[in-house]
């Protein structure tokens, strides 16, 4: 692909990748650098994607891209930081609070979900790809990404209604 092809499609799926790796990484700097290998390797392999749809397959390399940072990261310790901590930006301080007292429920839960849910949950409901496209990102079968989509959605629920009962 030429050039353009390349910034044409940076251009208008750079910010998706981003919130996917942001939401992954829950660090702006880690999903910064996460986006610039994903376009990098995107630069590599390009011309051999013979995908029809390029957003699902952007996404298989930033997941990819982040699975090897995790990997890396494991070996030298480094700390996550908070993503929905960055979230608040209300207009004023009861705005500010109810937001973050429900990102912080739903950060609890979120994560406390196996990576496997988790990754389901962002991908299909956050990232709006298709059952089979995020099937493929994470490599694993239809059926299984929809039971794992399930299980996540329901400990949400279930989070939920702890917190209005309470």
């Amino acid at each position: 692909m030429e050039r353009n092809s390349l910034d044409a499609i940076y251009q208008q799926y750079m910010k998706d990748v981003y919130r996917y790796l942001l939401s992954l990484s829950c660090d702006h700097h880690i999903a910064e650098e996460l986006v610039q290998e994903t376009f990098y390797r995107a630069y590599l392999f390009l011309e051999q994607c013979r995908e029809e749809k390029i957003k699902p397959w952007l996404f298989k390399v930033a997941y990819h891209a982040f699975i090897d940072f995790k990997r890396r990261e494991k070996r030298s310790d480094a700390k996550e930081t908070d993503f929905f901590e960055q979230l608040a930006d209300g207009n004023t301080p009861e705005t500010e609070l109810m937001r973050q007292e429900y990102w912080d429920g739903m950060e609890r839960t979120i994560a406390g979900l196996p990576d496997n849910q988790k990754q389901a949950l962002l991908l299909y409901d956050f990232h709006q790809l298709s059952y089979k496209e995020a099937a493929d990102v994470m490599e694993i079968s239809l059926s299984h990404f929809k039971i794992l989509l399930f299980r996540a959605r329901q400990k949400l629920r279930q989070n939920r209604e702890r917190n209005d009962v309470d």
